[in-house]
């Protein structure tokens, strides 16, 4: 079973730590009088692109760069520091959606230094409106699960980032291409490739790729190394790029709040915390004050015939009432959903 990828927003990784320390000989000083110094290094805590040319590093402190490297290479013009944050300005501007990795060493007013790793994806103007549309999580052989993304405006996909999960919490993580793309388009993500050569993902020529459930008419995109959906219990999203503004999302489950005593009901840490994180930032309509199973679409009676779905207006509302499972092989990946609905025998 692969264990949840955990990631705290824009984290960076420590390569190492220095402090400044005041040495001498002679009795032992006061231990209650240095511990009011600041001997804690600066502490990175998001990194913001507003526009392509600016980078906005974000500390718990006043901070100054000693050294850094960007690959890709962008040409710095200027660096500012506003309070705790570092604003750094290009001459060049960022590639839409391009993953840029930045390592830096930093030193705050007390001369405590870091050095430390982070990424981040090119400025992107041009996100389009996209919304979770359909999507099946009890897949066959023959029907691999699917997930379909439906454009409501025209934009670039460059950086958009679907999760099996949220960005802090996730199973899989699939990061498109620059793509543009027009309202009325249709994306396919194959959550369970075979690995097969005509799995292709298309960035020019819609019907390029081949592979089950490959469609003519939507832009076909295959997960890399995906091994299918969680059946019952979990969350599919959407962000403008892996750190970015939720776009959209849904919150699946078979569960009830009497299901379980330590989570609420959801069977685990991870998808309760996943249910919250999409309520708090009104991706998801909870009924109380805080997530529960029933707030979610029960995809139960779904097959991989059987998809759940929007309307067939692909309404929204941010909550279960959006959806329904509809009947066996009326299943609609990268055409208009089928208003049908599945009535158990």
């Amino acid at each position: 079973m692969r264990m949840p990828y955990r990631k705290k927003l824009f984290a960076a990784l420590p390569l190492s730590v220095a402090f400044s320390i005041t040495c001498a000989c002679g009795p032992v000083a006061d231990t209650r009088i240095l511990n009011l110094s600041d001997t804690h290094p600066p502490v990175l805590l998001g990194v913001e692109t507003r526009d392509s040319g600016t980078l906005i590093l974000h500390f718990d402190k006043s901070t100054e760069i000693i050294t850094m490297d960007i690959v890709p290479g962008l040409a710095l013009s200027e660096s500012v520091c506003q309070e705790t944050d570092i604003v750094l300005s290009f001459s060049d501007s960022q590639a839409p959606g391009q993953e840029y990795s930045l390592e830096a060493s930093v030193r705050d007013e007390k001369r405590n230094s870091m050095d430390f790793l982070t990424s981040f994806y090119g400025f992107n103007p041009d996100i389009p409106s996209l919304l979770i549309n359909e999507f099946t999580t009890q897949g066959s052989g023959n029907h691999p699960d699917l997930v379909e993304l439906f454009v409501l405006s025209r934009g670039n996909l460059a950086g958009v980032a679907f999760y099996q999960g949220t960005k802090t919490v996730w199973e899989d993580r699939f990061v498109f291409p620059g793509l543009i793309v027009s309202p009325g388009d249709y994306i396919l993500l194959h959550c369970k490739p075979q690995g097969l050569p005509e799995e292709l993902n298309e960035v020019s020529v819609r019907d390029s790729s081949g592979g089950l459930d490959a469609s003519a008419s939507a832009w076909d995109f295959w997960l890399d190394g995906g091994t299918g959906l969680s059946g019952n219990n979990g969350v599919l999203s959407v962000y403008a790029n892996p750190y970015g503004a939720i776009i959209d999302a849904v919150l699946y489950s078979n569960r009830t709040s009497a299901s379980d005593e330590d989570y609420r009901g959801f069977g685990s840490a991870d998808t309760m915390e996943k249910a919250d994180e999409l309520a708090e930032t009104g991706a998801w309509t909870a009924s109380g004050d805080l997530a529960a199973p029933e707030d979610a679409v029960n995809p139960e009676d779904s097959t991989s015939t059987r998809s759940v779905c929007r309307n067939s207006l692909s309404g929204d509302t941010d909550g279960k009432e959006d959806w329904h499972i509809v009947p066996t092989g009326r299943y609609s990946f990268g055409r208009q959903n089928s208003d049908e609905v599945y009535a158990a025998q």
